[in-house]
């Protein structure tokens, strides 16, 4: 049985007595709203930047600064668990606070680490310094979807949401490409400070371009539910994290997800206790919400543990210089942006988001097939290039449909919320997926070694296929329910 409010598209979310907080479509002329998406996807831009243009910097940190391997392995995780830990956090925050405040504290706390971080002169610093970059992104990132979603309505809105699933695909794909040119023209520290210029500016146009409706005076921050949701978060990031390195059965493994689990009880009972829970469990009464937040799940594991998994195939599978895998995933981010502009927001306008992610996550599914069963004799331009367009198409199809099922669940008071359940359950979802298809690709023979074979990369690509099918059927249950 489905409620009254499950039967609204994304397009036309749900409204409450509560939307004059924030809501606040008609009170922005078109200069403003021009220039308020610019900044917001230009926010989204630098978050998704900055959790791949590091990476490319990892062996001039590590020379410059005595980095262990595990100091290595940190200055990467550190920025995900944190950025992944506290999103559904920050927000809950941005609907009890006021979503413009947590955009500007986002973008300075972002600022901060990225300073701390440039100007490190040790490991220590440095890891601290991506800790406050990732807690800044996770009080940036569902504020600024939160505002974008009550900036656009209708037809402005599938628009807007596409614009920022393109700035989210070129962010990570830009990463890897600048990435390499500025470590090699003005050191590491030069892949930090390229981002603050916009973090600035997001911090100073903020105030004129948004506007902050009252805040909630009555409801305090739910502190002991929000510590135990951002400790099983971190948990079990954690564990996903430590599979490549310890295995599936190791003790730190066993642990993590034991914790994780462990958090989630006590979670739900605060929450039932709590007279003003951080997540209002009735939410999930509606099943678009509770199904929504299982497609982000497994749509995450489905699609970025696939964007690893062609970065190994590319320099193991196919013997490829860094330089040549590089310049051959550029089709990648450059077909995912055309689709997500010029695709993407006439399929919703036409099919819905419900339908376009289940389109979505079957060409995710063929494209993995492709890249599975397709001869490496053939060469780049069969055996890949194919591949990687129908999964670039596949991710943009899907990714931003996902989060506009989990916004249209729950009343516009608690968008940020569902801001940040969306993007929460896609980072551990990617985490997950991530460790999982790569010990099932290292499980055919390649575990003394730590390379994948090629029966390797055919049982990882199959079982991101898999997966992907399977969130396309459960997106089917959604579909149907509200036609």
């Amino acid at each position: 049985m489905t409620t009254s409010t499950e039967t609204r598209t994304a397009i036309h979310p749900p409204t409450t007595d509560g939307d004059a907080a924030d809501a606040f479509p008609s009170s922005l002329g078109r200069p403003r709203r021009a220039l308020a998406l610019g900044l917001l996807i230009s926010a989204q831009f630098v978050v998704m930047l900055d959790t791949s243009i590091v990476n490319v910097a990892l062996p001039s940190m590590q020379a410059d600064l005595g980095l262990s391997s595990t100091g290595v392995t940190w200055v990467v995780n550190a920025y995900v668990l944190a950025f992944g830990g506290l999103l559904l956090l920050f927000g809950r925050a941005a609907d009890l606070l006021g979503r413009r405040r947590m955009f500007i504290a986002g973008s300075t706390l972002f600022t901060a680490g990225t300073l701390m971080a440039a100007a490190a002169g040790n490991q220590g610093l440095l890891v601290a310094g991506r800790l406050v970059q990732g807690a800044g992104a996770a009080a940036l990132s569902p504020a600024a979807m939160s505002l974008l979603l009550l900036t656009f309505a209708g037809q402005h809105r599938a628009k807007a949401m596409s614009a920022w699933g393109a700035a989210s695909t070129l962010g990570g794909a830009t990463g890897v490409m600048v990435g390499g040119l500025l470590v090699g023209s003005f050191g590491w520290s030069s892949v930090f400070l390229v981002t603050v210029p916009v973090s600035v500016a997001a911090v100073a146009l903020a105030s004129y371009v948004f506007e902050d409706g009252p805040t909630s005076t009555r409801v305090r921050l739910d502190g002991r539910g929000a510590a135990t949701i951002t400790g099983a978060v971190i948990a079990l990031v954690y564990g996903a994290l430590a599979v490549a390195d310890s295995g599936w059965t190791s003790p730190t493994v066993v642990a993590s997800f034991a914790m994780a689990v462990l958090l989630v009880a006590v979670f739900v009972i605060l929450e039932r206790r709590t007279t003003h829970p951080l997540v209002p469990l009735e939410l999930f009464r509606s099943r678009t919400l509770s199904t929504g937040v299982g497609l982000a799940l497994l749509g995450g594991a489905a699609r970025a543990s696939t964007f690893v998994l062609l970065a190994l195939y590319l320099q193991q599978g196919l013997a490829m210089a860094p330089q040549q895998a590089g310049l051959a995933m550029v089709p990648t981010p450059l077909m995912g942006f055309l689709v997500s502009l010029a695709v993407l927001p006439r399929v919703i306008r036409i099919l819905g988001p419900e339908r376009t992610l289940v389109i979505g996550l079957a060409v995710l599914a063929s494209g993995q097939l492709w890249l599975a069963y397709a001869p490496r004799e053939t060469g780049y331009l069969i055996a890949v290039l194919p591949g990687l367009l129908l999964v670039a198409t596949g991710v943009a199809l899907s990714f931003m449909p996902t989060t506009m099922v989990v916004a249209s669940a729950v009343p516009q008071t608690h968008v940020g919320l569902a801001s940040g359940l969306a993007g929460s359950a896609t980072q551990t979802g990617a985490a997950l997926g991530t460790a999982l298809f790569t010990a099932i690709g290292l499980s055919m023979g390649g575990l003394a070694t730590g390379v994948l074979s090629e029966a390797g990369f055919e049982a990882a690509f199959t079982g991101a296929a898999v997966v992907a099918l399977a969130t396309a059927v459960l997106g089917c249950t959604i579909t149907r329910a509200r036609s």
